[in-house]
């Protein structure tokens, strides 16, 4: 009788099914995660994402030790399989997973002993043979413009960024250099704090006494652009899961935190409890919120194509919101937060995407429909000179910081309303 698999690697492979042949993002995938115990469900993320990371060196790999295009759930365990024989995990184990895999299946039975072959005649030299192989591409629909705008030196350099490992950054309440000493981190330019990938947040310490919070670097920036913002009435359009709402608070703001989701914005009530950190949560739609705020901060919507590095399933899925209408979404937000900004008040807007569709294009738009506002300057902790885009903002692209493992893909704006600052 042939060795069951470990519920690990099974339930890698029905997330990446999950992904690739269904297009539904692996933060849906709640029905194959719950019944796992945590290590297990832990080791299947883990596994999901390095596959769809390395799709493809796996494939790379792969094809020409393949006579024919394999079916779906065979090419699935193929990809797992050299993907984790690159990492260095044990050749008898996963040869012999990755075949216990294909017989447990109807549509994949008949393809064991091809994927005994091919897994044994790949692992002596998988490791060498990945690190010579190119890295994932961007898909073609998304990759073009963005060639277009940066180029293709800075294309190739973010596919790089996307191929990972990817680190953690924390955003420290107070002070980042105890924070980095504590946990064994490093203080970056702009004031996170970056430990390992991999690293187990909850038994970091200062984790249970609210010393940080989880923030990747870049998202953690425009919030930095506003400065001493004490005593400032601040409103977090969008707050959940609450990263720039945590930030706003310890800063010194009277913060109100909206979110259109009342699961999402549990969230933050959870990560302000834990924090010891104040705001007001309302559960509203953004584009209806009313009063009067010194600072509003909108984190609109977007395509999160910045996040790939972070989330490799996104260029997979099936997603029904085209850009044009997360755009025309975009604008009305901005247009209705200037309603709500006081005179002389500021609005951050930011998106996590590379697109700039998204992102500049949006700022010049808005700067024609309302010419009365304009501009401030980016100025804050560590950021750099070569991130300045033309139209006033930042634009964040995860090839930036490349030796110290990269970003998220970020574009955000500070624009000032007319009249007197407070």
């Amino acid at each position: 009788m042939a060795q069951s698999p470990s519920p690990a690697r099974v339930a890698a492979i029905d997330l990446i099914l999950w992904v690739l042949q269904d297009g539904k993002p692996l933060s849906h995938a709640q029905p194959i995660l719950e019944p796992l115990a945590p290590p297990d469900r832990a080791a299947a993320q883990r596994l999901a994402l390095q596959t769809l990371r390395g799709l493809g060196p796996a494939d790379a790999l792969l094809k020409p030790r393949l006579r024919h295009e394999p079916p779906g759930r065979v090419r699935a365990i193929l990809r797992l399989g050299v993907t984790e024989l690159a990492a260095g995990a044990a050749a008898h184990g996963v040869v012999s997973d990755c075949v216990s895999l294909a017989d447990g299946h109807k549509t994949s039975r008949g393809a064991k002993g091809m994927v005994n072959a091919v897994l044994r005649a790949l692992a002596p030299t998988a490791a060498a043979d990945w690190a010579a192989a190119p890295v994932t591409r961007l898909p073609a629909k998304m990759r073009k413009p963005l060639v277009k705008t940066w180029g293709n030196a800075a294309i190739r350099g973010i596919e790089a960024a996307h191929a990972g490992p990817v680190p953690v950054d924390l955003t420290a309440r107070s002070d980042a250099s105890a924070l980095a000493k504590a946990v064994g981190g490093t203080v970056l330019p702009t004031g996170s704090v970056r430990i390992a990938a991999g690293t187990q947040i909850s038994a970091l310490p200062g984790y249970d006494d609210g010393a940080f919070w989880v923030q990747d670097a870049a998202a953690a920036v425009p919030v930095s652009l506003l400065g001493d913002i004490t005593g400032l009435r601040v409103l977090d359009m969008c707050a959940a899961p609450g990263g720039k709402t945590l930030q706003l608070a310890a800063r010194g703001a009277e913060v109100t935190a909206l979110d259109i989701d009342k699961d999402r914005l549990a969230r933050v009530r959870e990560n302000l409890d834990r924090t010891g950190l104040k705001a007001t949560l309302v559960a509203g739609d953004a584009l209806t919120h009313t009063g009067t705020y010194d600072v509003v901060v909108v984190d609109a919507p977007c395509s999160a194509t910045g996040t790939i590095r972070r989330h490799p399933d996104l260029p997979h899925v099936r997603d029904k919101q085209q850009i044009g209408d997360r755009a025309a979404l975009q604008a009305q937000m901005i247009d209705h937060a200037m309603t709500l900004v006081a005179p002389g008040g500021r609005l951050v807007f930011a998106t996590c995407s590379v697109l700039p569709a998204e992102g500049e294009k949006q700022i010049v738009a808005a700067l024609e429909r309302h010419p009365d506002w304009r501009v401030v300057a980016p100025d804050a902790r560590g950021v750099s000179k070569d991130w300045r885009s033309p139209e006033g903002g930042l634009r964040l692209r995860p090839d930036f910081w490349a030796e110290q493992g990269g970003m998220d893909g970020f574009y955000m704006a500070v624009l000032q309303a007319p009249g007197a600052s407070r």
